[in-house]
């Protein structure tokens, strides 16, 4: 079981616990929230029958330890809508110029910002599968769905996003301009 464990840590550590950051926004939670997945981990994994990948696997009871963790706090819906900071992205380009680092900076808090809107449920289904890179079955199996429910969710979530994108780059625009012609 050691060497089951270490590997599924190995492969899978970074990607459950930025998934877990991204839902609960604070490193700390997110490092109990790991534990958490850890302990259940080590529980059942005996029941792992292995009709899913071990991915998913992990990314379900991530799911379900960050669902729990929320049901615990009082006003949980306000609180995970609250709790999307999404300024603090890194940039995962690896030889970037200076220009494009800034841009893409700009672009993915504005991408964040416009998460500010969706439903909980949209926000996993973008996490999975734009930051985590997740495929639809993969997302779906993840989250106990059928895929035709990810691709609903996924398109309703993309939709909102693009509008709440191009309503705050016009808000950015409009303040910019402002800024100029008051000095």
């Amino acid at each position: 079981m050691d060497s089951v464990f270490n590997d599924l840590y190995e492969k899978y550590h970074q990607d459950v616990f930025q998934f877990l950051f991204y839902m609960v926004r604070s490193r700390e939670q997110a490092e109990d929230l790991m534990q958490e997945v850890y302990i259940r981990v080590l529980k059942s994994y005996q029941h792992f029958e292995g009709k899913s990948s071990e991915k998913t696997w992990l990314f379900s009871i991530a799911r379900n330890v960050a669902i729990d963790s929320f049901r615990k706090e009082k006003g949980w819906k306000q609180r995970i809508l609250e709790k999307f900071d999404w300024s603090t992205q890194q940039v995962k380009d690896e030889y970037p110029i200076p220009e494009e680092i800034t841009l893409q900076r700009e672009e993915i808090q504005l991408m964040y910002k416009g998460l500010d809107n969706c439903t909980v449920d949209q926000k996993m289904v973008i996490i999975m599968r734009y930051i985590q890179e997740l495929s639809i079955s993969e997302t779906a199996e993840a989250l106990g769905w059928t895929e035709s429910k990810v691709k609903t969710t996924q398109h309703r979530a993309l939709k909102i996003l693009k509008k709440n994108m191009e309503d705050l780059l016009g808000k950015e625009e409009y303040t910019n301009e402002k800024v100029r012609v008051e000095r």
